[in-house]
């Protein structure tokens, strides 16, 4: 029932935990042709972004909390072959991206405090989601908008409506259904058909 597979990759540094690396992603990417996003949160990314776009990674989304030179990151990671995209924690404001538009395919804006699983939803990041696609809506542009943090049926319809395109799911999705399809149903039957 999923669209892509987003790999959470944390350092122990930017964020309190510790997860994998391209090995995971290398084992992976023979079982399916479905595109991966490395969501690196992480302190240094430069050295990290061939390694995980050698593993298999389709898009590359950075921090700009961590990336001293975001755009030329966001250089780097298209020159290897990868789709750009820069995620926001909460409290980042919006104008860290205004000029690297023309240099990203994502923004993947956080609804959570990054680094842990089961936290409640952030409720300003409805509507910075609403003022970032009116920022990528009045400069013409095509960018994804995705979320991630605490994303339940419930409030699907609204981050929909304010402007989401792709919903990062995981403890809504893994703590709550009896299987991951009958989670995934819940998930497709929330999204408005508008």
């Amino acid at each position: 029932g999923a669209d892509l597979l987003h790999f959470d990759i944390m350092d122990g540094h930017f964020v309190p935990n510790l997860t994998f690396g391209a090995f995971l992603l290398e084992q992976v990417r023979p079982l399916t042709k479905m595109p991966f996003e490395a969501h690196l949160m992480v302190n240094e990314t430069s050295w990290m972004i061939p390694d995980m776009i050698k593993a298999g990674a389709d898009m590359v989304t950075v921090h700009v909390e961590a990336c001293g030179h975001l755009q030329r990151t966001l250089a780097q990671i298209r020159s290897l072959g990868a789709k750009p995209g820069v995620a926001l924690n909460p409290a980042t404001p919006l104008d860290t991206v205004r000029y690297v538009l023309d240099d990203i395919d994502n923004v993947l804006v956080m609804s959570v405090n990054p680094g842990f699983a089961g936290q409640d939803f952030v409720p300003a990041a409805k509507e910075k989601t609403r003022d970032l696609a009116e920022m990528i809506r009045s400069q013409g542009r095509k960018i994804e908008i995705m979320m991630d943090g605490s994303i339940r049926p419930h409030n699907l319809p609204e981050l929909v409506e304010a402007g989401a395109t792709t919903f990062i799911l995981g403890s809504g999705l893994f703590s709550n259904y009896p299987s991951l399809k009958a989670g995934f149903q819940a998930f497709r039957q929330a999204i408005p058909k508008a």
